[in-house]
């Protein structure tokens, strides 16, 4: 079987299709490149074929990208030299795309092309777009639901198959950065508005072979090849294209802080490749594109971000051997802030939800929450009034328990109360089917504790959602001690219905994702203790690539929120609760009444309207700055090593089982350092030998919670790395 397929009709148009066996999208792979690269030249050989349509055969998408092996297959065939392995394998796709792009037309009289055009029955990303961007002519379906653009910065990397280059010369570097830099995906109405493609059909395919049809010489050559050519809005060394450059320079470092090499080398590859000629620029295209996939921050990315979260999303974890346990009626406990952004979340997938409050008013409310949200993606043309009638229509909000009756999923998302949360679930466990799953999202508080209130703990789980629900794409799943396969497939079936990414530990207190963030707090305030300025720890971490310094996260989650914590680990701990001046820092804080954003008044003070005017100086009436500040890579190797080994010690508790799930969850869960690709990404980019040592000489100086745990010292001993010994290739060897 084969990716690409050609066949010519009675008009001379040969169409090739575009159907990956056995795949819901196309993925471009060597051996696709090599049929299409065939199928071409026998196009253009082929005195009969007048021109060429490229187009897919999948159902509403024309490409999702490359195939990521691929990259990693150009390296290894290498051996020892994986660069020239890389760029090699990068100058061909370039020469196939080219050959499309010149079409057999004569070098210097640009005439006697066949010509090339691409029909998109849907969504076109990665090199899904680059394909058709060096045809002559691109035709995309009229398909509300499709998305064409170029995401690769997305997931570390930049588009290496001459997308770069053409798209800004074909938009000019100011147009082409929201497609470049940000990697936009926009809707086909707005990829012709932008310039990107150029004509929305009902019938793509036959817009495209009528137009290959009545095709001339000069619509063959692309502005690049034409005599002439300027670049839209200025080269680097026009006036208005150099300050154009400032300014992206300016802005790629505002918004990368120098830690995603990506985007610095595809900024790079535009404007160098803006002084040369189109075939030099695509040669330094490539030679930007190959220095980003040696650099061990894109490689990790791509593994972090795109093979690893797809493999969870596609159930990597599910327990084998359940069947299919998607939900059809929810029921959510508690209509507050939680409570409402879940019922919001399952609506939209589609599923009928039942929420419950105390009274019908703030039941009401809790539906309210998602009325208000569809009002303002209808306001910014994100939604319509139909999508909100019908998932509000799928909403019943009630204080009746009678209405739970039919539910195959409870989510308890009431006050983090043990004996609330106890109370609820005896009295729901009496209305709801015996074969209903109950699942508490609780942050903090161990399943295992809050199971002993059900009489079906083999069916009791925790569901951890993220705050906002509706914004945040993880979700952590928490067995307890007796929690049953069936009910981890429905929280994981769950999770997947409404496009989450999901991620499965063991029960302890924190869980994984709480148990590495708050340190990063807490940290944070030590530091504040020993009299380091607060703005040179939130500086070091967005330095680091957190979108949050630990000092405003503070405000942001709330200084009770932090006592509270702080005060019920030590109540379960007991005499081993390590105790530190942080503590006594954020007590004070709460008897202040500085309580964070919320109050209006934190470790920031803030206007009446609740913007952030600077960092509480008050905060040194108490712990002065101290004459000397700390350099910044020890701030940033505190703040770094306090997560991750907590990371280390979940994975040697066996709180984490898989350590894809250990940096998935903690770059879509709290922003860790995506760069890394997570903590245990970042462990074996650094080195576990460099790490014990560097752990060592940090708890020599600030104390145990460095200790280096017994599992990285082995590993250091032997000089493994994370994913050579825990990875998925590991497993299965």
């Amino acid at each position: 079987m084969t990716d690409f397929t050609m066949k010519t009709d009675a008009d001379g148009v040969a169409i090739i299709t575009w159907d990956v066996p056995g795949k819901s999208m196309n993925v471009m792979s060597i051996d696709g490149l090599s049929e299409l690269d065939a199928l071409i030249d026998s196009a253009l050989a082929d005195d009969a074929v007048k021109g060429i349509v490229i187009t897919s055969g999948k159902d509403g998408s024309f490409a999702g990208g490359m195939d990521l092996n691929l990259l990693a297959k150009m390296k290894q065939d290498a051996g020892d030299d994986p660069a020239k392995g890389l760029f090699e394998g990068t100058m061909k796709m370039h020469a196939l795309l080219r050959k499309i792009e010149r079409a057999g037309m004569d070098p210097k009289k640009l005439t006697g092309g066949k010509p090339i055009a691409a029909a998109l029955p849907g969504t076109a990303a990665g090199i899904g777009l680059e394909l058709p961007l060096a045809t002559h002519r691109i035709f995309a379906a009229n398909n509300p639901k499709a998305r064409i653009g170029l995401p690769e910065i997305m997931v570390g990397i930049f588009p290496g198959a001459g997308g770069t280059t053409r798209v800004s010369r074909k938009l000019g570097a100011m147009a082409a950065s929201p497609f470049l830099l940000e990697g936009k995906m926009v809707a086909p109405d707005a990829a012709v508005k932008a310039g990107l493609i150029d004509e929305v059909a009902d019938d793509p395919v036959a817009a495209a072979k009528e137009w290959v049809l009545n095709a001339k010489d000069a619509d063959l050559v692309k502005p690049w090849d034409a005599k002439g050519y300027k670049m839209p809005g200025g080269a680097p060394y026009h006036p208005a294209g150099f300050m154009t450059f400032v300014g992206a320079s300016a802005m790629v470092n505002s918004n990368t802080k120098g830690v995603y090499p990506a985007a610095k080398a595809l900024l790079s590859a535009v404007y160098e490749g803006a002084l040369v000629d189109f075939d030099t620029a695509l040669k330094i295209e490539a030679r930007w594109f190959t220095s980003v996939l040696m650099n061990p921050s894109s490689s990790a990315m791509i593994r972090s971000l795109f093979l690893n979260k797809e493999a969870l999303e596609k159930g990597a974890v599910r327990p084998e051997g359940v069947a299919d346990q998607r939900v059809k009626k929810l029921g959510v406990l508690g209509a507050g802030m939680m409570g409402a952004g879940i019922a919001l979340v399952s609506a939209q997938a589609g599923i009928e939800v039942v929420l419950i409050d105390r009274d019908q008013e703030a039941a009401d409310k809790g539906k309210g929450y998602a009325a208000a949200y569809f009002d303002k993606g209808i306001a910014r043309r994100k939604s319509t009034p139909e999508k909100k009638e019908a998932a509000l229509g799928l909403i019943t909000a009630t204080p009746d328990l009678d209405h739970l009756k039919g539910c195959d999923l409870i989510i308890e998302a009431v006050f983090e109360d043990p004996s609330v949360k106890a109370e609820m679930t005896q009295k729901v466990e009496a209305v709801i089917p015996e074969d209903c799953i109950f699942a508490s999202n609780t942050s903090t508080l161990p399943i295992t504790g809050l199971a002993k209130a059900s009489s079906r703990p083999e069916q009791f789980i925790g569901i951890h959602f993220f705050s906002p629900v509706e914004r945040m794409a993880l979700v952590e799943i928490i067995k307890g001690e007796k929690t049953g396969d069936r009910a981890v497939a429905k929280s994981l079936d769950y999770v997947r219905q409404i496009r989450k990414t999901p991620i499965v530990v063991n029960d302890a207190r924190f869980f994984y994702a709480n148990r590495c963030i708050i340190p990063y707090g807490g940290e944070a305030n030590r530091m504040i203790t020993e009299g380091v300025a607060p703005v040179l720890i939130d500086n070091a971490a967005q330095l680091l690539g957190f979108p949050v310094g630990p000092v405003q996260l503070g405000d942001e989650t709330s200084v009770d929120l932090a006592t509270k914590i702080m005060r019920a680990t030590k109540a379960a701990m007991g005499n081993e609760y390590p105790a530190s001046e942080a503590d006594d820092l954020i007590v004070w804080m709460e008897d202040l009444g500085r309580l964070g954003r919320k109050a209006k008044a934190g470790y920031f003070d803030y206007d009446e309207k609740g913007k952030r005017l600077g960092y509480w100086k008050g905060i040194h009436d108490k712990y002065p700055l101290a004459d000397e500040q700390p350099e910044l890579q020890e701030i940033q190797d505190r703040l770094m090593f306090v997560q991750v080994l907590e990371a280390v010690r979940a994975l040697e508790e066996g709180v984490l089982m898989d350590i894809r799930e250990g940096d998935v969850g903690a770059i879509l869960g709290w922003g860790f350092a995506p760069w890394s690709g997570g903590p245990f990404s970042w462990l074996d980019m650094i080195g576990t030998p460099y790490a014990a040592e560097r752990c060592d000489q940090l708890e020599a100086k600030f104390g145990p919670r460095f200790k280096c745990p017994d599992l990285l010292r082995e590993m250091a001993e032997k000089n493994q790395t994370f994913y050579g010994r825990f990875g998925p290739e590991a497993q299965a060897a």
